[in-house]
């Protein structure tokens, strides 16, 4: 018996010296995704371009309900006064009153063209937060080093630093050679359903196709995982799907609060929620977010390389280490959101329905329906309806673009240019973006903003205190206008 103990033991030792060697051969021989290119001489913005974007800013086009059509029609008139070159040299065409498709022509109309795309919109700030902002919401403000307001961030800075960038090379008398079109929606923020929506579908009856489609999505940034001390530079290759399941309690009888239940619709819609909370997706990795892991890991310290580069044996210890934080663990797995609640209609009765809204933000691999059939298992209680979703917002997640392809290296390439400092690598965008509508038109749709933040920032992003940096904006036209360069060949 003791013998069979130390073969078992030696057979155990050697498979770990096997493995372990396995594991460094891996690391030292895998071979870096990185693309040597010069940076480019940073040319001169000057602050004016500050001026064009506050003044946006300050002009609350909000999607929720009813929209203010003035600061849609300002906006228009803003674009126009402000973009006199785009405005007389490119063609333009408006999509139900408040979005725009512009074409910049190219010389060779053999190649097929870009797409550009960008919203106009932006989200509502809650009532209750405004006085927490440093500075009001829609002031536009320039102070400390930040232009200050709602859609700094998300996503007027993605419409004028595009324009900056093409009215900059009009100036210079820059013909492209490869046709690049502008798409900008005005109700991304509530499904795109006139602005995206409709532009997709006249870009298809048309017959148009694009060589590469760009979008907001990813950004450069800072400080993103332990061990890499360059800021990563995402490129999304794909997002998450989207869904908001209405879970309902249902009892046969309410009554007064004095003499209540066992169980109250309240009660068992409030444990179900605790179920789904308790019982999390599970977290894996693959698709873009293995492509991510296969990029970031020859750039890593030792440990962090270790671990990257052998995910068939580390897969558990990284979903683990990641899912202490919310935004890596949004990266792997369907993320489970409750957002409104109701039910009753007066303290003192016991309401018969009581129903809350879910949101799911769902990972490439799973679909809504999939979603709905597991919220389902997990809940288990006939008296709890669960509904899918079924609205503009709700979607599958997209196929993965390829990182082979000229729009992703072209991006890359960009990026490389403008931002040397940075790491490049394919991610997975965790929220929904109006790229997934033109799915039919491309298949190298990439989501990438060019603008370097901190992990602070993102939390400002729909929230309170949404600003961008004066210097950090300036690099955003800096890096279109190196992009529309280096697509039009």
């Amino acid at each position: 018996m003791k013998k069979l103990f130390k073969l078992l033991l030696r057979l155990l030792l050697l498979a770990s010296v096997v493995l372990f060697g396995i594991m460094l051969y891996n690391a030292f021989t895998i071979d870096s995704r990185q693309i040597v290119v010069s940076p480019v001489e940073e040319i001169s913005v000057g602050d004016e371009v500050l001026d064009n974007l506050s003044s946006a800013i300050q002009l609350p086009t909000v999607s929720a309900g009813a929209i203010d059509s003035s600061a849609f029609k300002n906006l228009d008139t803003l674009l126009q006064k402000n973009f006199p070159l785009i405005d007389s040299l490119l063609e333009r065409e408006v999509v139900n009153d408040f979005s725009y498709i512009y074409k910049w022509a190219g010389r060779n109309t053999r190649l097929e063209p870009i797409l550009m795309l960008a919203h106009t919109d932006v989200v509502p700030v809650e009532s209750s937060s405004k006085d927490k902002w440093t500075i009001p919401p829609f002031s536009g403000k320039i102070q400390d080093g930040y232009l200050w307001g709602r859609g700094a961030l998300d996503d007027k800075l993605e419409v004028f630093s595009m324009f900056e960038a093409v009215e900059m090379l009009l100036k210079e008398n820059y013909d492209p050679e490869r046709t690049i079109y502008f798409a900008f929606g005005q109700d991304e923020e509530i499904g795109g359903i006139n602005g995206a929506i409709s532009i997709a579908k006249i870009f298809a009856e048309r017959g148009v196709e694009f060589e590469y489609i760009l979008d907001e999505g990813s950004i450069i940034l800072e400080k993103a995982l332990d061990g890499i001390e360059q800021p990563l530079a995402m490129i999304g290759v794909t997002e998450k799907g989207y869904t908001t399941l209405t879970i309902t309690a249902l009892l046969k009888e309410g009554g007064h609060s004095s003499m209540p239940p066992n169980e109250t619709a309240v009660g068992i819609l409030s444990k179900a929620i605790v179920s789904l909370q308790d019982n999390p997706f599970p977290m894996k990795i693959d698709g873009a977010t293995e492509n991510f892991f296969q990029y970031i890991g020859p750039e890593s310290a030792f440990l962090q390389k270790m671990l990257f580069t052998n995910i068939w044996l580390t897969e558990g210890l990284i979903t683990s280490q990641l899912g202490k934080k919310n935004t890596s663990a949004a990266m792997l797995r369907t993320t489970t959101a409750p957002t409104m609640l109701r039910g009753g209609i007066k303290d003192n009765i016991l309401p018969t329905r009581a129903s809350a809204k879910v949101n799911f933000r769902i990972i490439p691999g799973e679909t809504v329906e999939s979603v709905a059939a597991r919220v389902r298992e997990v809940i288990n209680d006939n008296r709890v309806i669960v509904e899918a979703g079924e609205n503009e917002m709700s979607s599958n997640p997209p196929p993965i673009s390829p990182t082979e392809s000229f729009g992703f290296q072209v991006v890359q390439k960009t990026i490389g240019e403008t931002f040397p400092e940075a790491i490049v690598t394919p991610s997975l965008v965790i929220a929904a973006t109006d790229a997934r509508h033109y799915i039919n038109l491309s298949k190298n749709i990439y989501r990438f903003s060019p603008i370097k933040i901190t992990q602070a920032d993102l939390k400002t992003i729909h929230g309170i205190d949404e600003k961008i940096s004066t210097e950090g904006y300036k690099n955003m036209i800096r890096f279109y206008r190196r992009l529309f360069m280096n697509s039009s060949r």
